[in-house]
């Protein structure tokens, strides 16, 4: 599979970790240190997964190499969309007139992309699609319960979009050669370990040690099971990018490979926990610093529990 074209979206209202002392008693320093992020990113009233994900649309536009009505195939993958029956991926069919292609919606979690991926990848070997749109927007801030002192203070919104050919559209495209999911709802805490019941909580993270301790492990063989078929070991990756958390989980996969903290590109610290669009969007707002023929690997975890990865060579 190809990267056609990448565009993302994040809203420019930026939350500092001193809105939290008064809500939920948690001051800079403990934020700091305990997650790595210095402020989250908002939707501005009138803002939500729909808008977000569709201006994702429009920032990647001007660089794709064909006409958006070619894609035959819609995925829109989150867990916070704004309406689950109306899905991101029928709007977009909607907004841009993309008469022949079929639209579905996909959800594991922050697995969601990269489960995505995976949906994309069947259907075209099925041959029943070749051009796809892949559609990440999490609209935490909608769902979040500030008040929670577990996890109100993670979460950002932010939305990705990725369009995917199953051969090259255009010369020097990056080529996403293994992708790689994994269900984990039987381990430890598994399904408990974070939830989202909108008439109930929220998004809710009863026990973020669980989360975490799972997330690092599962992280790094999700790496291993992408880079062993091509002849590779994550250690030889010229750069990893992590689901954006928790900045102490990408130190601990970093400890785990013996690798630099340089070696792995965040956002974390800026726009939060922004779901399953976190890892990919790191990637679309660093394609202008990937050379050719270097190779990324982007690794995931979710809530339910679930793993993924998939690696890209540029």
């Amino acid at each position: 599979m190809y990267i056609n074209s990448t565009g993302f979206y994040v809203p420019a209202e930026r939350v500092p970790n001193s809105h939290f002392l008064p809500i939920n008693g948690l001051d800079d320093e403990w934020i700091v240190k305990r997650t790595g992020i210095h402020t989250r990113s908002k939707c501005a009233p009138g803002e939500d997964s729909n808008t977000m994900g569709l201006a994702a649309i429009e920032n990647a536009l001007p660089s794709l190499p064909y006409d958006i009505k070619d894609v035959d195939l819609i995925v829109s993958a989150c867990y916070s969309p704004y309406d689950t029956v109306a899905t991101l991926a029928h709007v977009a069919q909607q907004r841009y007139g993309i008469d022949d292609a079929k639209a579905v919606y996909a959800s594991s979690a922050c697995s969601s992309f990269v489960n995505g991926l995976e949906i994309i990848e069947g259907y075209f070997a099925m041959g029943k699609a070749t051009r796809a749109l892949l559609i990440c927007s999490e609209h935490n801030s909608y769902y979040a319960n500030e008040a929670d002192p577990k996890c109100g203070h993670l979460w950002g919104d932010a939305a990705v979009a990725f369009f995917i050919s199953a051969e090259p559209a255009a010369e020097g495209e990056p080529q996403i050669k293994t992708v790689y999911t994994r269900g984990l709802g039987n381990i430890s805490k598994g399904p408990e370990g974070v939830i989202l019941r909108p008439k109930e909580c929220g998004i809710a993270m009863p026990d973020g040690r669980d989360v975490f301790i799972h997330a690092c492990k599962y992280m790094v063989q999700a790496l291993h099971g992408v880079t062993a078929p091509n002849g590779l070991a994550p250690e030889t990756l010229d750069y990893i990018i992590c689901h954006q958390a928790n900045k102490r989980i990408v130190a601990q996969v970093a400890h785990q490979l013996e690798l630099s903290e340089d070696h792995f590109l965040n956002n974390i610290d800026e726009l939060g926990n922004t779901g399953s669009a976190s890892a990919a969007l790191v990637f679309a707002q660093n394609r202008a610093l990937f050379k050719p023929g270097q190779n990324i690997g982007l690794a995931v975890f979710g809530g339910g529990y679930s793993c993924g990865a998939f690696l890209v060579t540029i």
